[in-house]
């Protein structure tokens, strides 16, 4: 039989409204993503690029609920509202596309009257980021106060229905995490999932308002009807309805000092969280390759972790309980769990053997066993909180929709400089172990605040055991993260030097029998074994060698050095270097004896930036374009394989410049899919060096036997190609693989690489087992075109 109270209907409007929160709550971590991804093609990867987006991205969720908890009380009809809201997120997502297109022209054209300075080019992206941002970003912070006041009667509601909404939201947004960082971008494109995003928005925002008809114009009539003093005879209240309510926490009445130092609580515990976050993300690359798949798993394990806590702690809010006393506990247990995050990540080693950097079980496995603990004990603790710090509001819930906004974007605005802080402070000044004590510290001393604020001496003999325990904790079971997880991953090396810095973590180990070896986020960049050396310095040595005159090259990214070295080495050579890392530059040093020494040299100039977004700004032109390996399935490396960077690269040669583009080993069809991309933008492509180096020139190649060995009569010109094996013109044309008709015709009509579907870092390493190309296959007797 159907309920036709109002507390029946009230009933079932939560589940209707959960279903809509988790498409939302998928939606948003959706649009978060493709923003960020955006963002970084106009501002760059860098990591202070990446904390203004974000740090933009969480200042509108702030506002937004700060706001819409205040506008959830004035008003009668808060899911009526939510549903508009709904329907604008989707309308504003769907401009922004288009909205980055004209960011991108706007940076580009006042960037260059800008002075150099890391703080003024801060605040512009900031500015510009909101200007993009800010409204979809608030409009997404109000809807929770919104939709909770929507289905909030009663005051000792609050808890369990905000456990059970926090809890949809956020596993609706560990959905759309998995769902568009490991498939929707590389499948459908940018574009395409910002429309199924903003279709999803549309959708959820009209059943919104259908629900809100059906629901919220009876509850006005009823609650008309009870303030004239009728209470409708043919819709008595359940019996079990009532007898449930007798046990919900209706009665929970703590003092105003308490209740604030909850809200202080939640401030260091948004700013702890978020802050782990980072420290993480940082610990789990060690582990595992940075992709854009595991990234996704580390987020998913974070948002999954959350949500199943708020689920489990749901239900048991109805219930009477001493709730300070709970959360203290559950603090101290947050800090306990984000100390043993680290032993729990060292011990995944136990259950698996060798590389298994690349194994998605493996991904899962370091991420949920590090991660998900603390993760679910942070999901159970914000409906508490909540509940206590909105504790002494009217019975029919009235200022539910302030306390909570208030509550919420409180604990945004502590995550904002949380995030901050552990990446450009705590990590750089404490190192990643350091700064993970130190956020569990301050989340234990959370807990003691809350143990203090109760009556009674046990709460003393629990600090002062929970303080030794904590203590003891730090010494036995908080391993070196990186020694923990490079010692499994490259055994039998000696970390000889580290850097934590902002951007990544950068060590260089002695490897037995090959010698110092260079991670960058436990990615190894450069060795000193022969082949790799050769390999690095052909990537520079090339371009020059095909060059008729060359005086100016960039090389995106410096790795050991030996790239950019064997270019600054060739006589009358002036070369810039775009490293986003500072700590690469400082471990360039161990491999001075391969790369020339690049960084002492005075025609060599280092630039701390990202590669890419150097193309988009500079008004510099190149005779030579050139890259140190960045693998293309790396997370984020999309935008360095894409049409859209060649064009830009394209652009900045001079006239007769030369690009050359490594594009290595690899299976048939990541391999034609690049050398594809490369030919839309630069169709007369050659291909060299056992078919790994590309040669992009503006027109037909052209090379001159007598131009060649002019420049063999420079000594140190001569020294660098005899190192690579060229000591003649004929060397050089041994090295030729293919010209552009071969080329053309061998990669057919088939998908690009672009910015809006990067295809080859979402490519899925774990399904194809096909052989690597064979490049022989590729090669033509053609040689003879290049020389006339």
């Amino acid at each position: 039989m159907v309920d036709g109270t109002l507390e029946g209907r009230r009933r079932a409007v939560v589940p209707l409204v959960c279903v809509l929160l988790f498409i939302s709550g998928g939606c948003a971590l959706a649009y978060q993503l493709l923003w960020h991804r955006l963002l970084s093609l106009v501002f760059g990867v860098s990591v202070y690029a990446a904390a203004t987006t974000l740090a933009c991205f969480f200042v509108g969720l702030a506002i937004g609920s700060f706001a819409g908890g205040r506008a959830a009380d004035r008003t009668g009809r808060p899911l009526f509202w939510y549903g508009l809201v709904e329907i604008a997120i989707g309308l504003t997502a769907l401009v922004t596309p288009l909205a980055f297109d004209l960011l991108e022209d706007l940076y580009v054209g006042v960037h260059g009257s800008l002075p150099d300075s890391l703080a003024v080019l801060t605040v512009l992206r900031f500015l510009m980021a909101a200007a993009v941002l800010i409204v979809p970003a608030t409009l997404m912070g109000t809807t929770l106060p919104l939709v909770v006041r929507g289905v909030v009667a009663h005051a000792g509601d609050l808890g369990p229905r905000m456990g059970l909404i926090y809890a949809t939201n956020t596993a609706g947004a560990f959905v759309g995490t998995l769902a568009v960082g490991s498939w929707f971008i590389g499948s459908i494109g940018i574009r395409g999932t910002f429309l199924i995003g903003a279709a999803l928005n549309v959708a959820v925002g009209i059943a919104a308002l259908m629900i809100s008809r059906a629901w919220e114009s009876d509850r006005r009539v009823w609650t008309a009807e009870a303030a004239d003093g009728v209470t409708p005879a043919q819709a008595p209240e359940p019996a079990t309805a009532r007898e449930t309510r007798v046990d919900f926490d209706t009665d929970l009445v703590v003092s105003r000092q308490v209740r604030y130092t909850v809200l202080a609580v939640f401030a260091i515990s948004g700013f702890a969280i978020l802050a782990l976050e980072v420290v993480w993300f940082r610990v789990l690359t060690f582990y595992v390759d940075a992709t854009s798949y595991a990234f996704a798993i580390m987020l998913a394990a974070v948002l999954v972790g959350i949500a199943a806590g708020s689920y489990l702690i749901a239900p048991v809010m109805r219930r009477r309980h001493d709730w300070v006393w709970v959360l203290a506990l559950v603090e101290i247990t947050l800090a306990a769990l984000a100390l043993l995050s680290l032993f729990f990540m060292a011990q995944t080693y136990n259950f698996y053997d060798g590389d298994v950097a690349r194994s998605w079980p493996f991904m899962v496995a370091v991420s949920l066993f590090g991660i998900f603990p603390a993760a679910l004990v942070s999901g159970a603790a914000f409906p508490i909180g909540l509940r206590i710090w909105a504790s002494g509001i009217d019975e029919d819930a009235t200022g539910a929709g302030e306390r909570l906004g208030t509550f919420y974007s409180v604990n945004v605005a502590a995550g904002i400089v949380g995030s901050v802080a552990a990446g450009f402070l705590l990590i750089p000044l404490l190192g990643t172990k350091t700064t993970l004590i130190f956020l569990a510290s301050i989340l234990l001393v959370s807990g003691l605040l809350l143990l203090a604020a109760l009556p009674g001496t046990r709460r003393l003999v629990v600090g002062v055991v929970v303080v030794v325990a904590f203590v003891a904790l730090i010494v036995v079971a908080v391993p070196n993260p990186y020694t923990a997880a490079l010692e499994n991953r490259y055994p039998g090396e000696e970390l000889l030097w580290q850097d934590e810095g902002a951007q990544a973590t950068v060590s260089v180990h002695e490897r037995p029998d090959v010698g110092p070896v260079m991670y960058i986020d436990g990615l190894s960049q450069a060795t000193t074994s022969a082949d790799v050396v050769e390999l690095h310095r052909m990537i520079g040595v090339l371009p020059t060698a095909v060059h008729p005159d060359p005086k100016t090259a960039l090389v995106v990214g410096l790795g050991g050095g030996a790239t950019p070295g064997a270019i600054a080495a060739q006589h009358g050579m002036d070369v810039t270097v775009v490293e986003l890392s500072r700590g690469v530059i400082h471990a360039s040093d161990w491999f001075r004896d391969v790369n020339y020494r690049v960084v002492d040299r005075d025609n060599t100039h280092m630039r701390v930036d990202d590669g890419r977004n150097h193309l988009l700004v500079t008004d510099d032109r190149y005779d030579v374009i050139t890259a140190d390996i960045i693998p293309p399935g790396t997370a984020g490396a999309g935008k360095l394989w894409s049409v859209e960077y060649w064009r830009l690269a394209r652009e900045a040669l001079r006239p007769g410049g030369v690009m050359l583009q490594w594009i290595g080993d690899l299976r048939p069809e990541p391999y034609k899919m690049i050398m594809r991309s490369f030919l839309e933008v630069f169709p007369e492509t050659t291909l060299w060096y056992h078919g790994q180096l590309l040669v992009g020139t503006k027109g037909p190649l052209q090379l001159d036997r007598a131009s060649f060995e002019r420049r063999l009569e420079f000594p140190e010109t001569r020294a660098v190609l005899a190192d690579v094996g060229i000591t003649s013109f004929d060397d050089l044309m041994a090295l030729y693989y293919a010209g552009p008709s071969t080329l053309h015709a061998y990669v057919g009509a088939g998908p690009l690489l672009t910015d809006d579907r990067p295809r080859l870092e979402f490519y899925n390493p774990f399904t194809d087992k096909s052989e690597v190309v064979d490049t022989n296959t590729i090669r033509d007797d053609d040689s003879r075109i290049l020389t006339g």
